[in-house]
């Protein structure tokens, strides 16, 4: 959903107005920008849309490991392996005597 003007508020303007502002948050399910000397600064969003948020954050997660692992799996299947001292080093770790 796109943010209209009225979605951006001054946090100065925010504080009188908190109650209003998250009953219209929670209510149309439009966020709010508020701002701070005109830059944005923080967001007012429907804590079930944060949960969802986080949840789609998770999943993305999931994937990109996911995705990481299928790759690692075809490398090794076909033979391309890392040296022991070359992965000691990638992972930071103390060599092996």
């Amino acid at each position: 959903m796109p943010l209209r003007a009225s979605d951006i508020v001054p946090i100065s303007e925010a504080r009188a107005r908190l109650t209003e502002l998250a009953e219209d948050v929670v209510g149309s399910g439009s966020e709010k920008v508020l701002t701070k000397n005109g830059a944005s600064y923080v967001a007012l969003v429907d804590a079930r849309r944060l949960d969802y948020y986080h949840a789609l954050e998770r999943e993305h997660a999931s994937l990109v490991l996911a995705e990481d692992a299928v790759a690692g799996l075809r490398q090794a299947m076909a033979g391309h392996f890392v040296a022991d001292d070359e992965l000691d080093q990638a992972l930071g770790a103390p060599s092996a005597p």
